[in-house]
């Protein structure tokens, strides 16, 4: 009889903490539904612009959806008879996540400026936050697959802006182009980005919220000093003019695919700068950058003088290549 007692205690026990192990799931399940309620409730977009990038759209929409944008505002900048985005990103204009802006034809140095404000002003009561981010730069957090949650987080609770640094891929020592993405063609870091360190032309790109009153978008690269701006941890960033904020290049950051292979180089720059248009003071800068951030051989140097002729003396590249 003792023995049998003995036993219903035990089953009863069994019973208690089973039981408790299922209301225990139940109510962590609850808190994880509204937690992720909470982030599904935010509204994220990005507002960009591109000219002559039909072949790299898609690979940037379908980026950022999987990310968890909610829209991609997409000014066309192209030429009055250039390409159409619609002839490559077609299905996601259709379900009205990308919405193409006529911008077309439209030049001048207040080009890219006119556009962000513009998209600020015309959304920024729609959206919690708006990403700022050119179709070549595309957003790496290591320990979030939804940038909702990485927003989420309590420490950018004061936060107006979070700015992220750009991290320039290299060319693989690629020569042509290839029909396949970008994230597959480039996975190099540049040859100036030792330890985590960056030496120079690696800026930072914004994430504004939404609902801010009387502010205007006058750069591309930092914004007025009466916002409050934070780095990718949320503490407060001390951006000065072009400076760059204290990278960490583990956790987050934009890989900026600036040059790709050497043909696509050159074609980006008879596409010409947004800003600064293509004269040959523009494009001397680019091709400097190109190599700062690109092994340098003769093979480059030799296509890039073939294509663009002999305004451009290379000659001090080759020197650096003989060193």
């Amino acid at each position: 009889m003792i023995i049998i007692k003995l036993l219903d205690i035990n089953v009863a026990s069994k019973l208690f903490l089973f039981f408790l192990y299922l209301y225990l799931c139940v109510l962590e399940n609850d808190i994880k539904l509204n937690i992720q309620q909470q982030y599904l409730n935010t509204k994220v977009c990005i507002c960009t612009l591109g000219k002559n990038e039909n072949k790299y759209i898609l690979e940037f929409v379908e980026h950022y959806k999987k990310y968890g944008i909610d829209k991609i505002f997409l000014y066309d900048n192209n030429d009055i008879d250039g390409e159409r985005f619609e002839d490559a990103i077609g299905k996601y204009v259709e379900n009205n996540f990308t919405e193409i802006i006529d911008w077309r034809g439209v030049k001048g140095n207040s080009t890219y400026f006119g556009i962000m404000d513009s998209c600020y002003q015309s959304h920024h009561n729609e959206f919690d936050w708006l990403i700022f981010y050119e179709l070549d730069e595309f957003l790496y957090l290591k320990k979030y697959s939804n940038i909702k949650i990485f927003l989420a987080n309590k420490r950018f609770d004061k936060c107006e802006s979070i700015q992220l640094n750009w991290v320039h891929m290299s060319d693989n020592n690629q020569l042509f182009y290839e029909n396949k993405p970008l994230n597959q063609r480039f996975k190099q870091k540049g040859k100036n980005v030792i330890k985590n360190k960056y030496n120079k032309f690696c800026y930072v790109k914004s994430i504004i919220r939404g609902h801010l009153r009387n502010i205007s978008i006058t750069h591309n690269h930092f914004l007025s000093e009466k916002i409050k701006a934070c780095d990718g941890f949320g503490k407060k960033s001390q951006l000065k003019g072009l400076a760059s904020l204290n990278p960490d290049y583990e956790f987050n950051y934009l890989k900026h695919y600036y040059s790709k292979s050497v043909q696509e180089f050159i074609e980006k720059i008879n596409r010409g700068d947004l800003l600064k248009g293509n004269s040959q003071k523009v494009i001397n800068y680019a091709i400097e950058k190109f190599f700062y951030i690109n092994e340098i051989t003769l093979e480059k140097i030799n296509y890039i003088q073939k294509h663009l002729g002999k305004n451009y003396n290379l000659t001090k590249f080759i020197r650096k290549l003989k060193k």
